[in-house]
Formats: structure tokens, C-alpha cells, sequence
């Protein structure tokens, strides 16, 4: 390549340049990346260019729906506010050292959180593999590189309750843990004094109304003081356990060594983030598994957006009440059960989970023999229509978690509705009862 062609190409590529950074820059409402982005004249701008930026669901063919079910992953849980998306949009603009943001962003949120260490994390289930990794390496005075491999034969035992068996067990299986199942409290003192376990793993939302999950089970803080009277860290996975925003420190100040909380559920930062909140000696060995290092965690990445995202979603968080966090998910109750009112057979109620999802759902119970309409019908139609609607999926399920359902009783859960949505909603629920399109 001659050097006047070098020269052409070297400009054509920094003008492309100078023309992405203003772009981005108008996009995200920031000052432009560089200062001679500003003399770009407008001619030089695409004339399709979109500072709103392009709707990608719609290009993709996927659409929306209207979210009455509540923070589950499988409908992208929850949406960001505007504080915490302008920290992420923000954090996108320039790249920094990953290692020290994780570590100043742990810094700040365990001062925030009055414990002594944090993690931010890629999920609830990556904050419980850290965790796991943080105690096997712990118990065995272990190299980050010899998980999963080297770990048998070793403290490689995670004592959990019978009842608190759970989908999430396969976070911990990550790093070779084994779990040791008890049932009584007789079971557990056996299986922490057999010297094999590096942790107990807590359920949090397992725990019944009384504080025990079942008459022959262990409540939450005899559990933690028989894993402290062993000297075994004691691990409690709280993921859906915000709100109350008292939990983000009520669990660590109990005792717990570790507690797990996804980011992209109550506290509203992203999906695909959590935290890791504990005793400094644990959270500074899950830093060290975590990305990007070589440890267990090095495909849980957290991009350098999900971090500053989670920090000022901690920040969000704490400019509420528990009542101001609570908004107006009673009046949206309030509007639906009102939209329903009079259809025969009809009745509603509102209940709040003690723990996981604290927050009001609205129970529609009816007599399918009286409206003619199943539940099953009813959550179909309610899907296929547009906007699609879904409703949370304990509908037409046994009760569980504080929800108290059955066969034929719709669940809401108004707290991801966006406004207007819970007038929808209302309408949509009582054409489907009436067998009205």
C-alpha cells in the first residue's frame, strides 16, 4: 500500500471513528468521547441514525409481553430504573481495569450493606458457586485451580436439608462439592461433626411462616448455630428476598458467613448480575475464583456495565422506604380486583409472601362450573392474545412459598407491571372469565 493510500485509509477509518463516538454520545446523553468529535459537521451523520436506538425486539420478531408474574428469569425479570440504566449506559463509555473495579465496587457496596465483604456476581447462582469455591478452598487450604479436580477425598461436603434440595444444588456441584442431606437436627449435629463438610447451604424462602420449614425441620438460626458450633461457614441462599431491603443486611448481622441475593430481581439492577455478601475472609477468597482469574468462576463473567449497574442499584435502593419500595403495587391490586368485581362465582384476595417476593399478589379464585372457563383456558388466552400477558406461575398450582393457590385460582403479581399495564390486565383477566375477546 502506498503512503497516500495509507494516509486516505487512516483518515476514512478516524473519521468513522469521530463518527461513532458522537453518535454514541448523543445516544447515551454523555459529552462526546473525544473534542474533535464535536466539529463533525451533521452531513457526515447517518441519515437513518436513531439516537433512541433501534427496537431490536421488534427486528427479531420477539415480542414483548406484559409481565403480571412477577421477577422470574425466564421472563427477564425485572427492568432497570432510570438511575441505574444511565450507570450502566454511562459505564459503557470507556474501559477500565476489571480487577479493580470489582474490588472497589465490592469496597463500597459492603460498607453500603454493613458487612464486611462483597462480590458482585453473575446471578444469584454464580454468588452460590463462589461461595462454594470461597469454603472448599477455605476448609483445604486449596489452590483456586485445583477446584473441581483435586477436591475429592478432601472437606468436600455441603450439609443442606432435606427440604432444601433445589434446582441451584448444581452451582455448588461446580466446584466438586458433594451434598450431605439431614432431615433432624440429630441428622445435622452428625453429619457437621463427621469432619468432612466445608459448608451449610440455607434455603431461605423454605422457611415456613413460624420459621421452620416443616415440622420435623431446622429453623434458620438454630441452623446457623450448630454449623458455627462445628466451625463450618454457613451459607444462606436469599436470591428473590428483596424486599424487605432490611434483608440485605439482616441475614449477614444474624451471622451468616455468606448470603447470596440476585441483582436483576427487587433490586431491580441487572439480570445478569447478584451479590455475594459476607465475612471478609470468604469474599475476598470468592474475588479470587472469580472472573478474571482462573479460579471456578472464570466463565461467570461480569462485564464492567453489570458491575457499576449493580453498585447503583444498591444506591437506588437505598433512597427508599420500605414503603416507598413498596410504591403503588396495592393500588394496582387494588384496580384489577376491581376490574374482576361482580362476575359470578368470583372472589379475590391479596397475600404478600413473608419472604421470597414480599411484595402484594392478588389471588382471583372462581368456579370453573359457574364461568365456564378453566384456568388453563384462561392463562392460554391471556397469552395468545397481544400484548401477551403472563400471569406468575403458581396459577392453578398447590400453594407454595407463602402463595396460597389451588386449581382454579389466577395469580398477579403486579410489582413488574409497567404503568397502565395493571388497567390491561384488569380488562383482559375479566374478558377471559366472561368468555369476552
Amino acid at each position: 500500500m502506498s503512503v497516500s493510500t495509507e494516509s486516505q485509509a487512516g483518515s476514512l477509518s478516524r473519521r468513522r471513528f469521530f463518527r461513532w463516538a458522537s453518535s454514541l454520545a448523543a445516544a447515551l446523553g454523555a459529552a462526546p468521547l473525544v473534542s474533535s468529535a464535536k466539529t463533525l459537521s451533521s452531513s457526515m451523520a447517518s441519515p437513518s441514525a436513531s439516537f433512541d436506538g433501534e427496537d431490536y425486539y421488534a427486528k427479531l420478531g420477539v415480542p414483548t409481553i406484559v409481565n403480571a408474574a412477577g421477577t422470574y428469569t425466564t421472563l427477564t425479570a425485572a427492568c432497570m430504573p432510570p438511575e441505574v440504566l444511565a450507570a450502566v449506559q454511562k459505564a459503557a463509555l470507556h474501559p477500565v481495569r476489571l480487577h479493580d473495579l470489582q474490588q472497589k465496587a465490592g469496597e463500597y457496596i459492603a460498607r453500603r450493606l454493613k458487612c464486611e465483604g462483597a462480590v458482585v456476581t453473575s446471578g444469584a447462582s454464580g454468588a452460590i458457586s463462589l461461595a462454594t469455591a470461597a469454603c472448599l478452598q477455605y476448609a483445604n487450604n486449596l489452590n483456586i485451580v485445583d477446584m473441581p479436580q483435586a477436591i475429592d477425598g478432601m472437606k468436600n461436603q455441603v450439609i443442606v436439608q432435606q427440604a432444601h434440595r433445589y434446582e441451584y444444588d448444581r452451582a455448588m456441584y461446580l466446584c466438586g462439592a458433594r451434598v450431605t442431606e439431614v432431615v433432624t437436627l440429630d441428622d445435622y449435629k452428625r453429619a457437621c461433626a463427621a469432619g468432612n463438610a466445608a459448608m451449610t447451604n440455607f434455603f431461605n424462602a423454605a422457611e415456613d411462616e413460624d420459621g421452620i420449614a416443616g415440622s420435623a425441620q431446622i429453623g434458620r438460626e438454630e441452623w446457623l448455630r450448630v454449623a458455627h458450633e462445628y466451625k463450618i461457614p454457613c451459607h444462606l441462599d436469599a436470591a428473590a428476598d428483596m424486599p424487605p431491603i432490611s434483608n440485605l443486611w439482616k441475614y449477614t448481622g444474624m451471622g451468616f458467613d455468606l448470603v447470596a441475593f440476585s441483582g436483576g430481581k427487587g433490586m431491580r439492577g441487572p439480570q445478569n448480575a447478584g451479590l455475594l455478601l459476607g465475612r471478609k475472609i470468604l469474599t475476598d477468597l470468592a474475588h479470587a475464583n472469580n472472573n478474571p482469574g482462573d479460579g471456578i468462576g472464570r466463565g461467570m463473567k461480569v462485564a464492567k456495565e453489570q458491575i457499576v449497574g449493580m453498585v447503583a442499584a444498591v444506591d437506588w435502593v437505598l433512597t427508599h422506604t420500605e414503603e416507598s419500595m413498596q410504591g403503588d403495587y396495592q393500588k394496582r391490586v387494588d384496580l384489577i380486583a376491581s376490574a374482576v368485581k361482580g362476575i359470578p362465582s368470583v372472589r379475590t384476595e391479596t397475600v404478600v409472601p413473608r419472604i421470597a417476593n414480599h411484595v402484594p399478589h392478588l389471588l382471583v379464585r372462581f368456579d370453573p362450573a359457574v364461568t365456564g372457563v378453566t384456568t388453563g383456558q384462561i392463562v392460554d388466552a391471556l397469552r395468545k392474545a397481544t400484548p401477551s400477558i403472563e400471569l406468575n406461575p403458581n396459577t392453578g398450582q398447590k400453594p407454595n412459598q407463602g402463595i396460597p393457590a389451588d386449581a382454579n385460582t389466577l395469580v398477579v403479581g403486579v410489582w413488574m407491571l409497567q404503568p397502565g399495564e395493571d388497567a390491561i390486565v384488569g380488562q383482559r383477566i375479566r374478558a377471559a372469565l366472561t368468555k369476552k375477546s
